[in-house]
């Protein structure tokens, strides 16, 4: 059934139109001018299945800004303030407290503008195919003569934009996308866009983004270059680069599968997994750290892309074992986790699961995923990060750390208080003696967690 359009007015008069798609969390996909009509796009068939996987485990919000598809036409003031006020009148008209934001192209300085002014609400940041800086895109070679054609031969520009921007071969493809363009802009609106973006640039926000950050691109894509999106992810704390395969820059044609995985995951990533107890702060908890041994030397050998590609394994799987055995996730560190649990039992579960499952899976790979993880307990000091995540510090946390620090690849330690904690359980240790643990005065005395099956 095609989704029912609405319409949310702006501070300043326009009327936006939407739709929603889906139950659970929200996510709002922005749209990028001039590639926008609500109608049209549901009914090309990979566009509306894209859109009906997204929807899968969210709650789809889609809209045309202003000057396109079904908004209101005759608006064609254009600025990146503009963009955000079309942004905020549909978060608005739904009542939308917190939400995902999922940014394309020309959105993208205006997701990560609203993102900055608003930590409170977006909790993920999800860029495709974007730009910090105007001019890194506009005026590029592509760029340069995209323009010149706009403003030159409207419709020559229609015609093939489509080949010129997203790689299309399909003819079909190139077909559908002039019948949009035509129907869902103009010329005059066209340039001036273009015009109005021209000297955008974000790259002093970058730093201050609090969201969780995926920044996806494809391998392939030509317009933006790579460069342009790897200064994005860079920039921003811990943002995360997924490159997919593939020349066009339309995520519903080639491997969509392979984006929508990259999405799901990561909007998962950031929620309480499993069924994760929530002690009150200062409340006793097992303290779990995982690292992946030889990280850097990785990233050294394979490059950035195939080394992310890797380290994302890591966390699939690390994840994957905290939601089965009711583990909250604290932090990622790109190469490892910190996690807590209420149950010292239930944590080193946890480890075995993570082990074996790190096992079998480095017996079918090329590269093999080495991880040393390390638990301690105590009662740590619950606060809230800058970004308003739950955080934990102290001296258990501490020590958590350090036990991890000390185990070798494969290894699962543990201190003599976790050991303690799970007397009687059935699991089965190996004494390692006293150790000294940078930042402690007496030595600790820790254990290895029997987990191979041979143990």
């Amino acid at each position: 059934m095609e989704p029912r359009i609405q319409y949310a007015k702006t501070s300043d008069g326009v009327n936006i139109a939407y739709w929603t798609l889906g139950e659970g969390t929200p996510l709002i996909y922005m749209p990028t001018f001039p590639y926008s009509h609500l109608q049209l796009e549901w009914k090309n068939e990979r566009r509306r299945r894209w859109y009906q996987r997204l929807a899968e485990k969210t709650k789809l919000i889609r809209y045309d800004g202003r000057g396109t598809g079904l908004s209101e036409r005759d608006a064609v003031n254009h600025s990146l303030e503009t963009d955000i006020l079309d942004l905020e009148a549909v978060a608005s008209r739904l009542h939308l407290e917190k939400f995902s934001l999922f940014a394309f192209l020309h959105a993208g300085p205006a997701a990560i503008t609203y993102a900055v002014r608003n930590p409170d609400r977006v909790s993920h940041l999800i860029l495709w195919c974007t730009y910090a800086v105007a001019t890194d895109y506009l005026e590029s070679p592509q760029g340069q003569a995209v323009r010149a054609l706009v403003s030159a031969d409207w419709d020559t520009y229609v015609e093939t934009a489509g080949r010129l921007v997203f790689g299309w071969a399909e003819a079909e493809q190139g077909t559908e996308f002039a019948e949009m363009v035509r129907e869902g802009t103009t010329q005059a609106a066209t340039e001036a866009y273009l015009q109005a973006v021209d000297q955008v640039d974000v790259t002093a926000l970058l730093p201050k983004v609090q969201s969780q950050t995926l920044v996806l691109h494809r391998r392939q894509l030509r317009w933006p270059p790579l460069e342009v999106t790897t200064s994005i992810v860079s920039g921003i704390p811990d943002a995360h680069l997924a490159p997919l395969e593939g020349s066009s820059a339309a995520l519903h044609t080639g491997d969509m599968e392979a984006a929508v995985r990259a999405i799901s995951e990561f909007l998962g990533a950031g929620d309480e997994v499993g069924d994760a107890e929530h002690p009150e702060p200062g409340a006793f908890r097992t303290i779990l750290f995982t690292d992946v041994e030889g990280s850097t030397a990785l990233t050294d050998r394979l490059g950035d892309a195939k080394a992310r590609d890797i380290l994302r394994e890591h966390e699939r799987i690390t994840r994957d074992a905290l939601k089965q055995h009711g583990g909250s996730e604290i932090k990622t560190m790109g190469d490892g986790f910190m996690a807590s649990f209420a149950s010292a039992t239930k944590a080193l579960e946890c480890a075995i699961a993570m082990q074996r499952a790190f096992a079998q899976r480095n017996e079918r790979a090329e590269e093999s995923i080495r991880v040393r993880i390390g638990l301690n307990a105590g009662e740590p000091i619950a606060e809230d990060d800058p970004g308003g995540r739950g955080d934990l510090f102290g001296t258990a946390v501490n020590m958590a750390a350090r036990v991890a620090a000390k185990a070798e690849s494969g290894e699962i330690l543990a201190s003599n208080v976790v050991r303690e904690l799970v007397a009687g359980k059935g699991f089965l240790f190996n004494d390692r003696g006293e150790t000294e643990l940078r930042g402690f005065e007496d030595p600790v005395r820790l254990y290895e967690v029997s987990w191979r099956v041979t143990d």
